[in-house]
């Protein structure tokens, strides 16, 4: 009896080179979605890795996986085809991410995230995982150093926006010191939606998202209403999540 090493070498598709950009790729992945998980975003750790893994094998079947059926010099297959679905599927769990509510568009940076993840996973299993590893730190770099940047742009140069989200005890007239307090900080509400919460034993509570421009800090705001007796919890929201 004897075993056919080449079964398990290079040229097969299942060797030692293609199993380690399998794992950067499943390491990449992983590291994109434990950012998305840690901000309690809908498309979490599993969501990314499995997206990012998927890319990479898809992206190994489209150089491997044909050359049992294959004729060199009669049959010629374009490796790049199943990267151009990767770059149009994607688009199905993307979509399934964005919402919009009361003319505020949601999701808009996770779908983006995992479309970047997915590209990642394609680098990785096309044998380039050097770009898999520049674009994951680029995307860690627009994640977190982003955003500190753009509030201090629009602090400094015109009046920006958030939104702001909180919960109340109802029926303790909380809603008219959360206006006064951003009256006072220099803020003006322009969109206003609440929605009452019941949950037991508790008693019933308000939902309450208000949308104020101005040029002070927003995290200001909700440090003053945290403070504010009936607050039970106060959060900051980006225009993309």
């Amino acid at each position: 009896m004897t075993t056919d090493l080449a079964a398990f070498g290079e040229p097969s598709g299942q060797g030692l080179t293609q199993l380690g950009e399998l794992l950067v790729a499943l390491l990449l992945s992983s590291l994109i979605g434990l950012e998305r998980q840690l901000k309690q975003k809908s498309a979490g750790l599993r969501t990314h890795t499995l997206v990012g893994l998927g890319a990479a094998l898809f992206m190994l079947v489209s150089k491997y996986g044909f050359t049992d059926v294959l004729d060199p010099g009669r049959v010629v297959v374009d490796p790049s085809r199943v990267a151009a679905q990767i770059v149009s599927g994607i688009g199905f769990i993307g979509g399934g991410l964005i919402f919009v509510r009361r003319d505020v568009v949601r999701g808009l940076t996770t779908a983006a995230v995992v479309w970047v993840t997915a590209a990642v996973g394609s680098a990785c299993g096309a044998g380039l995982p050097v770009l898999g590893v520049v674009v994951t730190g680029a995307h860690f770099l627009v994640a977190y150093g982003y955003p500190p940047l753009l509030r201090r742009l629009t602090r400094q140069s015109s009046i920006g926006s958030a939104s702001v989200r909180l919960r109340y005890l109802d029926g303790h007239g909380v809603l008219r010191d959360v206006l006064g307090a951003a009256t006072r900080l220099g803020f003006s509400v322009v969109e206003l939606d609440s929605e009452k919460f019941e949950e037991e034993p508790h008693p019933p509570s308000i939902d309450l998202m208000l949308r104020v421009t101005g040029r002070a800090d927003p995290t200001e705001l909700a440090a003053a209403l945290s403070e504010l007796d009936g607050v039970r919890a106060v959060r900051i929201e980006g225009d993309e999540e």
